[in-house]
């Protein structure tokens, strides 16, 4: 199976990728829309919810209910990113042990991470209670 997108520009650093039936506008520039470094983050993290869900399932934490993902992506001086960091917070009373159970499974699991070189697989700090 293959995914397909096709992006489209007009002039300029913009840019809309068209999805299946669904639009995305990015910015290189950042001027309009996001840019392409934020869209990045945006996805790492959209992706890394569920992988929470599912493995907080699979390790003792049945429902994390609500969570907060903040993003902090580090770019150097041509723009590029250098580093990722995840603050998670989860409404769950969650132990630091099954915490870390679960960021292990949740790095597993995310395709976003698995697409990523490693030196830009986030640093995930998770606490429970938090939401």
């Amino acid at each position: 199976m293959a995914k397909e997108v096709v992006t489209t520009s007009e002039e300029g650093s913009s840019s809309v990728s068209s999805v299946r039936d669904f639009e995305l506008e990015i910015d290189a520039g950042g001027e309009e829309t996001p840019d392409t470094v934020e869209t990045l983050l945006a996805d790492y993290a959209a992706c890394y919810v569920p992988a929470l869900r599912v493995g907080g399932r699979q390790r003792g934490a049945d429902d994390l209910g609500t969570i907060e993902n903040t993003v902090t992506g580090e770019v150097n001086d041509d723009g590029k990113l250098t580093s990722v960091e995840f603050d998670v917070e989860v409404e769950a009373d969650v132990d630091d042990e099954t915490a870390q159970q679960v960021v292990e499974r949740a790095n597993e699991l995310c395709k976003v991470h698995d697409a990523l070189k490693e030196s830009l697989h986030a640093d995930v700090t998770l606490e429970g209670g938090a939401v």
